[in-house]
């Protein structure tokens, strides 16, 4: 593995300096591509062509004005509370309040630690040896901790708010027009990103089974929503190589090395308001710097696939187990995806609710209720889907 620069040889306050021109710059590039806006439906209920051309060309969409104030509200008082029940460190019993941690009651630990300003993928064998490259870690401040939360495993049985989020009218439809009507689930995690502590994400393209596919595409791995609870700023949030996605495997050390470090040239950060929602092509190269700035970033991921990129499918699992994907196991999964929009219909009653194809003659037993949320949604995150 390729290391471009070695760990912890810079502050914080001295990495925060390195990056305002690159971040200056980047942030400038981005605006300038101008796929940014409200989601818009034509009158057949279909996502407006030049929002759809936008996403295919430059592997990503900026969706404004998405989460209003109260359900911006209800979001983060949720991540607080999974945030305040965690345990003190990785694999503790206990909460800072003495209290038995969040966490046990699922089969799936829900939190996944690490040290502050570092970069635990980079250069290594984690994630399918995805991150080829590590990135610059700052050393954090003095008083930092020793640990801390990067991301929360499982957001739809951890908090009701990401279950009605989920069930979004306008999102889905925005899913149906990238990847089909019978789009299936991918998986669902919180990045926490803390001030002056949040870890780095090595560069990296999402997906491991299609690449060498005959009829490879720019859509073959899918696409992430995520939705940002905070502002998501140049020095804190995603960044990424436009029209990536369309070029197949990139090779990222050479990428750095004609960049002349991991600030990648013609980069651009994801970068909007709190309560707006990227559309990310899996594909793209991605990755994001550690936050040596003092704005927070949380950014609520769910992802989904085409059917016909997932269905009879052999891949592993997170803990190495070789699964197919028939369509009975892609149908349980796809169950969570009803149980969304019934929960989000029964908050907001107002709103029209999403039909979700697939599963249209089945919502009575995909109702939102207490039973379901035994039977159905707890544990649920054991049926994930990778490809």
């Amino acid at each position: 593995m390729n290391n471009a620069q070695p760990a912890n040889t810079i502050t914080a306050a001295d990495h925060a300096s390195l990056m305002e021109k690159y971040t200056r710059e980047g942030e400038a590039r981005a605006y300038a591509l101008g796929n940014r806006g409200p989601i818009r439906l034509g009158p057949d209920g279909k996502l407006a062509k030049e929002i759809l051309d936008a996403y295919r060309e430059h592997g990503f969409y900026v969706f404004e004005n998405v989460v209003d104030d109260t359900e911006l509200r209800e979001l983060r008082e949720d991540v607080e509370r999974v945030l305040s029940r965690a345990p003190v460190a990785p694999e503790a019993e206990l909460d800072k309040a003495g209290q038995p941690a969040l966490g046990a009651e699922f089969v799936r630990y829900p939190y996944r630690f690490a040290k502050p300003l570092s970069d635990p993928l980079g250069g290594t064998t984690k994630n399918k040896g995805r991150h080829p490259v590590k990135m610059l870690n700052p050393t954090p401040g003095e008083d930092a901790p020793q640990w801390t939360i990067e991301l929360l495993h499982g957001n739809l049985h951890l908090m009701d708010s990401c279950l009605r989020l989920y069930g979004h009218p306008g999102l889905l439809s925005v899913a149906e027009a990238i990847n089909g009507p019978d789009f299936v689930p991918y998986n669902e995690v919180a990045f926490i990103k803390e001030p002056g502590l949040g870890p780095s994400v090595a560069w990296h393209q999402d997906g491991t089974t299609h690449w060498d596919a005959a009829d490879w595409d720019e859509n073959a791995h899918g696409f992430n929503f995520m939705t940002q609870l905070y502002p998501s700023t140049p020095a804190n949030c995603v960044w990424i190589l436009p029209g990536s996605h369309r070029n197949g495997k990139a090779n990222i050390p050479d990428l750095v090395k004609e960049s002349g470090s991991e600030r990648l040239k013609d980069a651009v950060p994801l970068v909007c308001k709190a309560g707006e929602v990227f559309a990310v092509n899996r594909q793209l190269v991605h990755g994001s710097f550690a936050n040596s700035s003092p704005d927070r970033r949380v950014t609520i991921n769910a992802g989904f696939f085409p059917r016909r990129r997932v269905l009879n499918i052999t891949t592993s699992q997170l803990d190495d187990r070789t699964e197919t994907y028939d369509a009975e196991r892609i149908h349980e999964r796809s169950r969570i995806i009803a149980l969304g929009i019934d929960a989000r219909q029964q908050r907001f009653p107002d709103e029209p609710a999403y039909k979700y194809q697939p599963l249209a003659g089945e919502m009575a037993e995909n109702r939102w209720n207490e039973e379901n949320r035994e039977k159905v949604l707890k544990n649920y995150n054991l049926k994930d889907i990778y490809i």
